[in-house]
């Protein structure tokens, strides 16, 4: 099968002060979230000028995947589509329309399998070519890639940078907690969420010679009597701290870049936590512009290009499927979505 482009598609984030409420409202859409919680949210974007790392993050990736592309020769233009700001996938997919584009394969940001982490996407995808209606691309989104072997080997580089900041001597009995966005219970038992997360958290951990880690959640965003995924990051130190551990890496496994919810969530509530609890917390970069992860997502461009059955995949899983079954990823809601909007609300 030919493909003529690449649709390169992330959650998208605010860039001043007056795209926060916009944006927050996008995300937000047909939830039923006061205000007030709403408005709580932006003052933690405001806190960092109104701008989320994300869209300056995904600029500076495309560049690099573009540079990865004419190193291999690949002659496919990458077009960038967002589902909550600017670019939006309905105007990305009108400008890819416009200029002939005819199929092209979708790489989310995403390494998991969730319903906002995968189907959530697809819908996106499709509503916008339904605004579109005849004309709009097809598109075919590219496999979850969890325990590729190049984001094993991004994280497991990641995580070994962060060790180098503990103290030799420390450094072996130092903690590996590796976080992910939480997300409903209803919504988890719909998919491979966890298994994929603890997978891929094992293979890093196996890859810089440790022993243990611990699997945490960050980012709840649900009402208080609605279940979601735990321990949250946060509980879990004041664990580790009661138990007397002094060092702890946090891998942000969840987030291929350090956008709001990392930097929020992460940099700022973890270590003002960590402070309190006087123990030693480094916090491992995400997958960003990794020279291994710009390759991997060229290396997954490849097998769909040359339509080949090799599909590299590490541990025990095995690969993720190209196609999606059409139960997959359910959003697994048990009544309507209400509650605080978390830094980022959604993925």
């Amino acid at each position: 099968m030919s493909f003529d482009a690449i649709l390169f598609v992330s959650f998208g984030g605010p860039e001043g002060p007056d795209d926060v409420l916009p944006f927050l409202e996008n995300v937000l859409r047909g939830r039923n979230v006061p205000r007030e919680r709403m408005l709580e949210v932006a003052e933690h974007y405001q806190q960092f000028g109104g701008i989320s790392p994300i869209n300056g993050q995904n600029r500076e990736l495309i560049d690099a995947l573009r540079h990865e592309f004419e190193t291999q020769d690949l002659d496919l233009p990458i077009y960038w589509g967002n589902r909550n700001w600017h670019p939006m996938l309905v105007d990305t997919l009108k400008k890819m329309r416009d200029d002939g584009i005819q199929r092209a394969l979708a790489f989310v940001t995403s390494a998991f399998s969730s319903y906002s982490g995968c189907r959530q996407y697809r819908e996106d995808i499709q509503k916008a070519q339904t605004e579109i209606g005849p004309g709009a691309p097809v598109i075919d989104k590219l496999r979850m890639f969890f325990n590729h072997p190049g984001f094993v080997e991004t994280m497991r580089d990641r995580t070994n940078d962060a060790l180098q900041e503990i103290p030799l001597a420390q450094r072996d009995a130092a903690r590996l907690v590796y976080t992910a966005h939480s997300i409903p219970l209803s919504m988890s038992d719909n998919c491979r969420y966890v298994e994929q997360l603890r997978e891929s958290a094992r293979l890093v951990t196996e890859a810089v010679g440790h022993q243990e880690f611990d699997l945490v959640y960050q980012s709840r965003s649900g009402p208080p009597h609605q279940p979601w995924l735990e321990p949250d990051i946060c509980d879990h130190l004041e664990t580790l701290a009661s138990n007397g551990c002094q060092n702890v890496v946090i891998i942000p496994l969840g987030f291929v870049s350090d956008h709001m919810e990392v930097k929020f969530d992460l940099d700022t509530e973890a270590q003002d936590e960590a402070k309190r609890l006087e123990i030693n917390v480094v916090r491992a970069g995400t997958a960003g512009t990794h020279p291994r992860f710009v390759s991997m997502i060229c290396e997954l461009v490849v097998e769909r290009l040359e339509d080949t059955s090799e599909r590299p995949a590490l541990g025990v899983l095995g690969p993720n499927h190209d196609v999606c079954p059409e139960d997959c990823c359910l959003p697994g809601r048990t009544g309507p979505p209400s509650g605080r909007p978390s830094t980022s609300p959604g993925r």
